[in-house]
């Protein structure tokens, strides 16, 4: 299964996962305090700079992102139309910067380490009996493991359709992507299940 972490020894692949989503909670709750288009173009150029900074690739970074970057724009559009050119720039400088931001973190950030942060985070719920806090851990760790096996999925249909000359259109796209990754999940579960490796029944 593929992943979205890439190695590396850039300042943020050396910090701990638990400082880099503390950072990216902070950097949300500032970005949505803000209603400056300014200072929301300076946070949003900073987080542009800190994720090429990580070497992903030129091609490797916008293809991780092409897919936010095309609703941003269009969520950005419709502001324009429906609002003004200042809260249309105020929404994409602050959408780029989350998105930018949560790539960053995401690239140096280990599966394994998101899920023991996400337990740890979960724990005073299981204290309490609400949930058990290795599950929800391992749920987040299986959605961030599932994202780019999604998007593989999705290119492969596609390059089937251009290679059959079929146009794309939702049904045809929707179905077999679906079913792709239902299959895949219930293989997954089967495996954890297998291990018992979740805790609740």
């Amino acid at each position: 299964m593929r992943t979205l972490y890439v190695e590396g020894g850039s300042v943020l692949h050396r910090l701990s996962a638990r400082v880099k989503l503390i950072g990216l909670f902070l950097l949300s709750l500032l970005v949505f305090a803000t209603h400056s288009p300014v200072l929301l173009g300076i946070v949003a150029v900073t987080c542009a700079a800190v994720y090429l900074s990580l070497n992903i690739g030129w091609r490797q970074s916008w293809l991780r992102i092409r897919v936010f970057s095309l609703t941003i724009v269009v969520v950005a559009l419709f502001t324009l139309v429906l609002e003004s050119p200042a809260a249309a720039l105020e929404t994409f400088f602050r959408l780029s910067a989350m998105m930018l931001a949560a790539a960053a973190v995401t690239a140096t950030t280990t599966t394994g380490d998101f899920i023991d942060q996400i337990t740890a985070a979960a724990w005073p719920l299981e204290r309490i009996g609400l949930v058990k806090a290795a599950d929800i851990g391992l749920g987040v760790g299986l959605v961030i493991r599932f994202v780019p096996e999604v998007v593989m999925r999705y290119q492969a249909i596609r390059d089937a359709h251009y290679a059959r000359g079929l146009k794309m259109n939702v049904i045809s796209t929707a179905v077999p992507l679906i079913i792709l990754t239902l299959r895949n999940a219930d293989e997954i579960a089967a495996a954890i299940d297998a291990r018992s490796i979740r805790g609740q029944k």
